[in-house]
């Protein structure tokens, strides 16, 4: 909205302005002239009631946000490779726009996001400033709609695999990666605005006291003027606990330096951690697949806790132990094994690179989900396993003592799952007649009697 200022009356343009403001139409519900007893013209403006009533009309956001998606998928259509005529959907993509909720079904489109992934994947000069897909990915996350970020943070594993593996390949003819680090920068920088400035904090408790419950912190507003002094010799002090800083407070950044790579690329992994239960599968088999090839570790380290391993080995109907089973509870007990991820001779996108903790501690945590979140396919869970052994591996050669410990932990939190999930299905095996393709029947709820 223009603000003018006052024009003498004597003066010709003020005439002239005078009256063709009165002439146009457009200026009488926003703007109205005013002229005083010098003669000058003053502009005073009003607020339009139908604007502030569709801004807080929950309809008129709702539809706006509906339209804001629907044009993004029809832009990302048209920046993908056409399909092939054969098709049963020439633009399948073009199509999710005409669903109620366009955002969530691009996020939950395999075809949309198997079509980015290839076109990012097989251009050599994807990622550079001038890539569409990363104008395309860095206006998307700019929006103020939820569910169009997360369409973006889907994206996140598969633009920080290919950005890392890009930067630490020897090939000195690597294009400019502008575009990867636009979008990384918008996470970056959406987090250091959330953040204000702070750490994240995390309250440690004292483990010298038996229990968090024996030494509890009482309020300011209930202490005794008295209470403050405590007698050493007594023996009763109270514990204070000890605060650590899970992460420190992050600075403002206007490009990604070689020192603030890993700074940088770790918050946007840790944005994508946030939002992890809201991902799909196939991002987060991505994730997995590009944490195994920057561990780069394929030595007979990752095997160390799975030559030892008590886990039964499943034959064809025989077990171990020598309990004849049915054949589809073999099927699902393999299911349990980890798969051997040589075996689909899958060509890796990723290349080993230098893994300091910034970025290794959201890996760790995004692996830990993946592997025992219980909703994840066992896809999802035998990548991530794979993963966590060679980052083992890897810290092992490296000599990295919290990066064994986390990934020690996680081995052995999969091996208690794996076991648990294969006496349990040993069990309902050996039960008679029961069937593994027959629900077992409901039990009645326990109905607990307590005295008054």
């Amino acid at each position: 909205m223009d603000f003018r200022h006052h024009i003498p009356g004597g003066s010709p343009s003020s005439s002239s302005t005078t009256s063709s403001s009165s002439q146009n139409p457009s200026h009488r519900n926003g703007n109205q002239h005013n002229q005083n007893h010098n003669g000058s013209t003053a502009i005073t403006t009003t607020n339009d009631d139908s604007t502030t009533n569709n801004n807080n009309d929950p309809m008129h956001s709702w539809w706006e946000s509906i339209s804001k998606a629907r044009s993004r998928i029809h832009l990302l259509s048209t920046l993908l490779p056409v399909p092939e005529p054969d098709s049963e959907d020439p633009n399948p993509i073009s199509s999710l726009a005409d669903s109620d909720a366009p955002a969530r079904s691009l996020l939950s489109s395999l075809t949309a996001y198997t079509a980015v992934s290839s076109s990012l994947t097989s251009s050599p000069d994807s990622g550079s400033g001038e890539d569409s897909l990363c104008n395309w990915l860095y206006d998307t996350f700019l929006s103020s709609d939820p569910d169009l970020r997360l369409v973006v943070l889907a994206f996140i594993p598969l633009i920080a695999g290919l950005y890392l593996s890009r930067i630490h390949s020897l090939s000195s003819l690597t294009p400019s990666l502008a575009g990867f680090e636009a979008v990384l920068l918008a996470l970056y920088s959406s987090e250091t605005k959330s953040r204000a400035g702070k750490p994240i904090m995390i309250s440690i408790p004292d483990l010298s006291q038996p229990s968090l419950y024996h030494s509890p912190r009482v309020s300011n507003s209930k202490k005794k003027p008295n209470s403050a002094k405590v007698n050493p010799n007594s023996g009763s002090q109270p514990s204070r606990p000890t605060v650590g800083i899970l992460s420190p407070p992050l600075e403002p950044q206007t490009a990604i330096k070689s020192t603030k790579r890993a700074t940088i690329v770790g918050v946007a992994l840790d944005c994508y951690y946030k939002q992890i239960s809201q991902m799909p599968s196939w991002s987060k088999l991505d994730f997995c697949k590009f944490a195994a090839d920057w561990a780069g570790q394929d030595c007979a380290c990752k095997s160390e806790f799975d030559q030892s391993s008590e886990v039964t080995n499943f034959t064809d109907g025989i077990v171990e132990d020598g309990i004849d089973i049915e054949g589809n509870v073999v099927e699902e007990m393999r299911n349990l094994e980890i798969q051997d991820g040589d075996s689909d001779k899958v060509v890796a996108r990723g290349t080993r690179i230098l893994l300091p903790w910034e970025l290794l501690q959201p890996t760790l945590r995004i692996l830990g989900h993946c592997l025992l979140g219980p909703l994840n396919s066992n896809d999802v869970k035998d990548t991530a396993s794979t993963a966590v052994r060679c980052l083992y591996a890897r810290a092992s050669h490296d000599l990295v003592p919290q990066a064994i410990l986390a990934t020690r932990s996680l081995i052995q939190l999969d091996k208690r799952a794996r076991e648990a999930a294969a006496m349990a299905a040993a069990s309902t095996a050996n039960t008679p007649g029961s069937n593994a393709n027959t629900p077992s029947k409901a039990k009645k709820p326990e109905i607990l009697l307590v005295s008054k």
